[in-house]
């Protein structure tokens, strides 16, 4: 049986997380996008996680812990779910701190950000409406009028 260049059931791009405390940023997914580890977690020695992936919705993403070699890295990842606010109140539940929280958005989305406990920013969003490329340069220019940077 021939190998693809791409694995089952990953795309072009998979966002990798180098963090520290890996662990806390699986439980966060888990409990606010009901995440699914795909595969086996692996763990070095000393009970860090030298790699681990997981599945939110129709995405995989990749985590380990940080390490001499590799330095933990700033992310930002944007996550559609179904219900905005909802996944909202999970992830604050699960030890988010907000940074926004869920509003209307000019560009057709009710969106929200947060900081998950090691650090990662997660901005989860419900498109709501589809805007014309005309309209959202209006609604853009609009919004930098009243002094405000999307």
């Amino acid at each position: 049986m021939a190998v693809t260049y791409i694995p089952e059931g990953f795309h072009s791009v998979t966002p990798y997380l180098v963090v520290r405390g890996a662990q806390k940023t699986i439980d966060f997914i888990k409990q606010t996008f009901s995440a699914e580890m795909i595969g086996n977690m692996t763990k070095r020695p000393d009970g860090s996680v030298m790699h681990a992936t997981f599945k939110i919705g129709n995405s995989l993403v990749m985590i380990s812990d940080a390490t001499a070699e590799h330095s933990p890295m700033p992310a930002m990842l944007y996550v559609y779910v179904p219900d905005v606010d909802a996944a909202f109140k999970r992830a604050i539940a699960a030890g988010g701190t907000s940074v926004m929280e869920p509003t209307d958005q000019f560009y057709g989305d009710r969106a929200g950000g947060l900081k998950d406990p090691t650090g990662v920013s997660w901005w989860i969003g419900t498109h709501q409406e589809d805007v014309a490329p005309q309209e959202l340069k209006k609604r853009a220019e609009a919004l930098f009028k009243q002094g405000k940077a999307a």
